[in-house]
């Protein structure tokens, strides 16, 4: 039984839940992720573990609430059980003989980006992290990429917390000031994560972003999570999540992420109306 030991709101949107999960917690590896469902019938969820405990037997993952898969995640507390999880899965992110990373992550996806960075850390490499995100409401683990980087930037799009600018700004200062990366590792949106790789190519920094299309499987199966990776076909759950950066194909992504974005409406809204069935 896979048990939910504790669940906490990170923001309005994002919520962390600590699972207990001995076998995948002793295995598991920052940049890898579990597949989960939340009942019998429910919608398989991919997530990145985003931290995990081996003597404790835990793993925990952080998610967004924005469709309806991790609405119904939602609904589970403390105590209760999810139906199943699978992994670890994917390719652990590459940490040896990294000694200085700029790690840059963007909204939700620093869940992903921060234990790299906790594991880099803890492995003796210099970690400087820059993480955004669209206001102050919206920022989480502040205080957690603060505790594994000597040198760390938060920024806001509004200005209302840390700098007010984009992650790209804040890094290529970073890169103007004189810092030589061995690499640098971006984690959030498509968006994001293309004009990060952009300003990186202008300097010569190799640069790692970690890839997350639709999966379903988890296994490469059902091509779901295919994308151009230097102008060869990848599966993000098998060859990935992460690739160099100057290789992925991001406009190909971009578009493939859009078309089950009416679908997902739907979805949303469907189970909006049974939820609220289910309170009356």
């Amino acid at each position: 039984m896979f048990e939910i030991v504790s669940k906490k709101a990170l923001n309005p949107t994002v919520v962390r839940m600590t699972i207990h999960a001995p076998l995948i917690a002793r295995k598991a590896e920052p940049g890898q992720f579990v597949i989960l469902r939340a009942g019998e019938n429910s919608e398989r969820l991919p997530l990145t573990v985003a931290d995990f405990d081996r003597e404790a037997g835990s793993v925990t993952i952080i998610y967004q609430i924005v469709g309806a898969g991790t609405m119904e995640l939602n609904t589970l507390e403390q105590g209760d059980c999810l139906h199943d999880l699978v992994g670890p899965l994917g390719v652990a992110t590459h940490t040896d003989g990294l000694k200085k990373v700029c790690i840059v992550g963007g909204g939700v996806g620093c869940a992903i980006a921060y234990p790299v960075a906790k594991k880099l850390h803890g492995l003796g490499a210099e970690v400087h992290s820059v993480i955004g995100f669209r206001n102050r409401d919206l920022v989480i683990l502040e205080d957690d990429f603060r505790k594994v980087s000597s040198e760390m930037r938060l920024m806001t799009d509004d200005g209302s917390h840390g700098e007010k600018g984009l992650v790209t700004a804040a890094l290529e200062k970073l890169i103007q000031e004189g810092n030589q990366y061995d690499e640098v590792i971006a984690i959030g949106p498509l968006v994001m994560m293309k004009f990060v790789c952009q300003v990186t190519k202008k300097y010569g920094v190799k640069t790692v972003v970690s890839m997350n299309p639709i999966m379903v499987d988890g296994t490469g199966m059902c091509g779901g999570c295919r994308l151009t990776v230097g102008g060869e076909t990848k599966f993000a759950c098998v060859d990935g999540p992460d690739f160099d950066g100057h290789l992925v194909d991001f406009d190909e992504a971009i578009a493939r992420s859009g078309m089950y974005r009416e679908f997902e409406a739907h979805a949303r809204e469907a189970s909006c109306n049974l939820l609220k069935k289910e309170v009356e």
